[in-house]
């Protein structure tokens, strides 16, 4: 999963990219201090695979990764090329998710390329940015894909109808994410690579002290089908900067439940509505593979390798939970919690899951 982290010139995005993956990106407050994209690989913490690899013997564990990508901030006139817009719009077309960092803190010694200190604005700002720079490239592709439609191609005329609706969408200040895919035009939109059909985790870069993003950027993540939460990037780097212990103790005088990383990781698997399973047997790798909801047994087992999806004939499943309070596989047996599926069984959260082949 690639996630890039965009926003505003000194909206804190850099800061918080350390935070959440020690990186140690270069900061200041001026704009443009990131010009080519940071990029971390970061695992996505899971207690429950630690439990489930001394259970059952499973070593080593390896837990799923997100691809964090820090990318340059943008201005007014980034869809036209103003500032560094061209490889800012470039390098989110290459990102699954977009992490939306907008400033909700008062700290005066950050100076705001607009003077003033107004989150719905920059939300604005970049929303629109990202919205022109679609309509461009949809009309570019309307008018390529209008030729090979003439010809009665039906692939094309399919395509065709979908981009006048993106576009007319795109005209009223609608994001490509809202306008339904027919069957028939099913590859439309991996053509197009639209910035506005991804979608966006809104993180608010609040003062120390605040757990809960505005009611505003709530209300804005509410209308847009996004998820938003609260973080203050200089708080989590600072805590990033500590032993373990003294975090969690820091944290908890904060009234911080959870790590940066834990709540934006937590937020992205929502925004995504992902579910995690696991693969682990005694003296073979325990893995923790993340799927999108609704997924099969035959999807799962793609995750794991293309070899085994190929020679799947059923698959062994059990929670997690549950294997781990029976002791083991034998006895999840002996209890009748190991349960055999096919391939069109849908894979839960937590599940433990065999392939056999």
């Amino acid at each position: 999963m690639k996630v890039g982290i965009v926003g505003l010139p000194n909206a804190g995005k850099t800061t918080l990219f350390n935070a959440l993956t020690q990186a140690g990106a270069p900061t200041a407050g001026y704009p443009f201090t990131t010009v080519d994209p940071n990029i971390a690989v970061v695992e996505v913490p899971d207690e429950r695979l630690a439990r489930l690899a001394a259970t059952v013997g499973a070593t080593p564990v390896s837990y799923d990764t997100i691809e964090f990508h820090d990318i340059a901030g943008l201005v007014r006139g980034a869809h036209a090329g103003e500032g560094l817009g061209n490889k800012f719009l470039g390098s989110i077309r290459e990102t699954d998710a977009i992490c939306h960092v907008v400033r909700a803190h008062g700290d005066d010694g950050v100076p705001h390329p607009d003077g003033k200190v107004n989150p719905i604005d920059d939300l604005d700002l970049i929303e629109a940015e990202l919205l022109l720079a679609d309509l461009a490239q949809a009309e570019g592709r309307l008018g390529r894909v209008e030729k090979q439609a003439r010809s009665g191609d039906k692939e094309a005329v399919a395509e065709r109808s979908w981009l006048a609706t993106v576009v007319a969408a795109l005209q009223r200040g609608e994001p490509v994410r809202s306008v339904p895919t027919p069957p028939e035009a099913a590859e439309a939109p991996n053509r197009l690579h639209a910035l506005t059909s991804k979608p966006v985790l809104y993180v608010a870069n609040v003062d120390e002290g605040a757990t809960e993003p505005p009611a505003e950027i709530a209300a804005r993540a509410a209308q847009s089908d996004a998820v938003a939460v609260a973080l203050s990037a200089r708080i989590e780097s600072e805590l990033a900067e500590l032993p373990k212990a003294e975090a969690a103790e820091m944290r908890e005088g904060l009234g911080l439940s959870e790590s940066g990383l834990e709540r934006v990781i937590q937020a992205a698997y929502e925004l995504l509505d992902l579910v995690t399973f696991f693969t682990a047997g005694e003296g073979s790798e325990g893995l923790a593979h993340s799927l999108p909801r609704g997924g099969t047994a035959w999807d799962a087992a793609g995750r794991v390798h293309g070899e085994i999806q190929a020679a799947f004939i059923r698959a062994e499943v059990v929670s997690c939970e549950e294997l781990i309070a029976a002791g083991g596989y034998a006895n999840a047996r002996e209890q009748a919690k190991l349960r055999t599926e096919g391939r069109d069984y849908i894979v839960a959260d937590g599940d433990v899951i065999t392939i056999k082949v």
